[in-house]
């Protein structure tokens, strides 16, 4: 719908604009990010190259240069003979005969919010989201920081600020003492866990910040050979190396709340903010009671349903259940039934999640090991070390993939 209506959130009308951090997660071999994308790598997926095209100096991360990567992706979308763009907003689905996916995103208008709570007869639930700040890099005080990346792996592509105990605790209670934002609709605020504000984290104990965002485990300063007590990890924005996101510090601070905590961190006393840290609602639909492991709708299986919307969490994941309901779709169009990716897979394990967790208690989840089916014994109990029972379980995923892609033409 963008540039026709915005959003709390994004800033230009290109496809694909990441909103919160420009991360996809581990690179790292055997890791259950890799696994998932891995298996888009080997299902052709656009987004996954156009990620490795757009990529920024991550350490083991995929990380991209967001501005780059939307328009490589709307690029490629308004190209495409076969793709009719319209620039408008949605607030009916309609259910005529035909197929119809709804990937409208975490940010999902109000009016389409409610269509979506009347075609699947489910109360739309939410949660809120928050999006970390941005520096100018030439405001990063060189002095004061060191480039690492935790425990060596990867290139040392961070810029870390390390706190002493002193400046810890100072930065601390400023914190604690920051004015939030005054919400309007907000006395309820129901925080996804995985993407706490940074002050939600700290008013849980002195330490938790220490043992959160802001740990210093794995990142010795290469100055002394020392950890230091805490540190703020910065990750580059975009190819040009002009500005960094500090890495899990989404907040709701007033603005001038921000600019006045954050340069209390060591390195960024005189830091530049090219976006304050912010707070927006996430829309999706509680779809163990609404969707097949298609991702079609159960009542509608004409209509399916793509994206953060449909009950992933993360980048990656997003990616992943919309190649999956495009796929399903094609099959649809063709005249064949939709087929759900093999539970081994990491595809198959984040769709039997979401379609299969308890209705009245159900988040958003991001992909993990602990979804995946693990090994059975005797298997199990022979291999003791965990980095070969990951590799174990990643070779059975990929090789069911292979036999569901051969299946899914």
């Amino acid at each position: 719908m963008r540039p026709v209506r915005s959003t709390p959130a994004h800033q230009t009308a290109d496809f694909a604009e990441l909103v919160c951090s420009n991360s996809l997660k581990s690179e790292s071999e055997f890791t259950a990010p890799w696994l998932l994308k891995e298996e888009m790598r080997r299902s052709g997926s656009l987004l996954i190259r156009v990620a490795a095209e757009t990529a920024v100096p991550a350490g083991h991360a995929l990380a991209v240069d967001r501005a780059l990567f939307a328009r490589r992706v709307t690029d490629a979308i308004e190209s495409e003979p076969l793709i009719r763009v319209y620039r408008q907003e949605v607030t009916e689905i309609g259910e005529r005969e035909g197929v119809t996916i709804v990937a409208s995103g975490p940010l999902t208008s109000s009016a389409l919010a409610g269509e979506v709570a009347r075609l699947t007869g489910s109360e739309h639930l939410f949660f809120y989201d928050s999006i970390s700040p941005i520096v100018e890099a030439d405001s990063i005080d060189p002095s004061r920081v060191y480039f690492a990346a935790r425990y060596g792996k990867g290139t040392a592509d961070y810029i870390n600020c390390p706190m002493s105990r002193d400046e810890y605790d100072r930065f601390y209670d400023a914190l604690i003492a920051a004015q939030p934002v005054e919400g309007h609709d907000w006395e309820k605020l129901n925080y996804f866990e995985g993407c706490l504000p940074i002050e939600e984290i700290a008013r849980r104990g002195r330490d938790t910040l220490r043992f959160g965002p802001m740990k210093p485990v794995g990142l010795a300063d290469p100055r002394t050979g020392r950890l230091p007590y805490a540190v703020v990890q910065l990750r580059r924005e975009n190819l040009r190396a002009d500005s960094y996101n500090l890495v899990g510090f989404q907040n709701h601070l007033r603005f001038g709340e921000q600019a006045r905590v954050l340069r209390l961190i060591p390195g960024l006393e005189n830091a530049r903010f090219l976006r304050y840290g912010q707070i927006h609602r996430n829309t999706y639909i509680n779809a163990p009671g609404v969707l097949l492991p298609t991702l079609q709708v159960r009542s509608l299986p004409g209509v399916f349903f793509a994206g953060q919307i449909c009950g992933v969490e993360g980048y990656t994941e997003s990616i992943a259940a919309g190649l999956i309901a495009g796929a399903g779709a094609a099959r649809a169009f063709a005249g064949k039934l939709p087929v759900a990716p093999p539970r081994e897979t990491a595809f198959g394990s984040l769709l039997h999640y979401i379609t299969h967790a308890d209705a009245r208690s159900f988040q958003p989840a991001n992909i993990t090991f602990d979804l995946l089916p693990q090994l059975e014994d005797p298997e199990r109990l022979r291999v003791r070390d965990k980095r070969v029972r990951h590799r174990l379980v990643c070779e059975k995923a990929l090789a069911a993939l292979e036999g569901w892609l051969r299946e899914i033409g």
